[in-house]
């Protein structure tokens, strides 16, 4: 994994000014490359890995929605978590002024503490 060196530039924060590493991407894989690659390993057409990838991406956006957690074996836990304001009464919050959005947390699957999806990573400065 490439990283970068970057210095922290918001000033409410307690670190700003320090500097800190962050991952450095260069490319986005899109469905196809992953149903193309996943068609290579398994003896499933393209159109079978599509329907699939599409019929899962739908049951699980719809139990994420419903406020369900969706784990998904060897990969990981998944759930969307509020992001909104704090105020000093709890009388007075109102979803549509406090809450400024939804977020997806990926928790990667653990087995007595490892991390399958983080092993094997090494670190290389971005040139």
């Amino acid at each position: 994994m490439r990283y970068k060196i970057k210095k922290e530039t918001k000033p409410t924060l307690p670190t700003f000014g320090k500097y800190k590493a962050v991952a450095v991407h260069y490319q986005t894989i899109e469905s196809k490359q992953i149903i193309k690659e996943t068609a290579q390993r398994t003896s499933f057409s393209e159109g079978n890995i599509i329907g699939v990838l599409m019929s899962v991406a739908e049951v699980v956006n719809d139990h994420l929605r419903d406020g369900d957690k969706v784990r998904l074996q060897d990969w990981g836990l998944m759930k969307l978590e509020i992001e909104s304001e704090k105020i000093d009464d709890a009388k007075a919050f109102r979803p549509k002024k406090h809450i400024r959005g939804v977020r997806l947390h990926f928790i990667p699957e653990s087995y007595e503490g490892s991390q399958p999806l983080y092993e094997g990573i090494t670190y290389e400065k971005e040139k």
